[in-house]
């Protein structure tokens, strides 16, 4: 049966993409360069917040120092927290099925994400309660495609009041993604994926177990019923 949900969290729950695109286009006219929008949907979706700056490096055969690594972190969290003050948008009908999949089963994040945004946008669209388990980019070193972030959350789900008696197994989870690197990382972790396509076309997450355009397309009854 269907125990938990995972849910991956930018580009799932708040529509943060186009502002996160926004800091990195920001970030590399810093250095002189562009990226496109098809750029960053292509190449950094899937990274995590020291990937970005070396991919944004290494594709203009730029060597990265240390210490520029670590000014250009700081500066992005300083850059995106300004945007996110007010809090972002939530992806269509995002609201109502995490509310809805709370009232049946535990959910988590799983997430590439810092902790504290992750927080910060949670509670501004009045859903934190609604997750037991944040894993983020604070949690890990190494990020998706790797499963370490859905083994890691895994192992907090396990640990749980309610899974003490019965343990909890991957194969009772669910893991909702929206790029192909996200649901590889659930896959490894032996999870299932269904993907929606908020970001990318459906036919980039054919490898998912299911994929829908989005919140409104999915029955939450006929997933719990392929776990049964």
């Amino acid at each position: 049966m269907l125990r938990a949900i995972i849910f991956d969290f930018d580009g799932i729950i708040v529509d943060s993409e186009p502002l996160k695109m926004q800091v990195i286009q920001q970030m590399a006219a810093t250095e002189g360069w562009s990226v496109s929008e098809t750029e960053y949907y292509r190449d950094f979706l899937p990274l995590d917040q020291e990937g970005i700056i070396a991919h944004l490096f290494r594709s203009h055969g730029r060597p990265l120092p240390r210490a520029r690594r670590d000014e250009l972190l700081d500066w992005r969290e300083r850059a995106y927290a300004q945007i996110i003050q007010e809090g972002a948008p939530a992806l269509p009908g995002a609201v109502e099925f995490v509310r809805q999949a709370a009232a049946r089963h535990t959910l988590a994040v799983a997430s590439g994400s810092l902790r504290i945004e992750i927080e910060h946008l949670l509670f501004k669209l009045e859903l934190r309660d609604a997750f037991v388990v944040l894993v983020t980019d604070d949690d890990t070193d190494r990020p998706k495609p790797d499963p370490d972030v859905y083994l890691k959350t895994l192992d907090r789900l396990q640990q749980l009041p309610q899974f003490r008696q019965k343990p909890l197994h991957s194969t009772e989870c669910l893991a909702i993604e929206d790029a192909p690197h996200g649901i590889k990382a659930a896959q490894q972790a032996g999870i299932r994926c269904l993907a929606l396509s908020h970001s990318l076309p459906p036919e980039a997450l054919r490898h998912a177990d299911w994929v829908f355009e989005g919140f409104a397309a999915v029955d939450l009854a006929h997933i719990e019923a392929a776990f049964a």
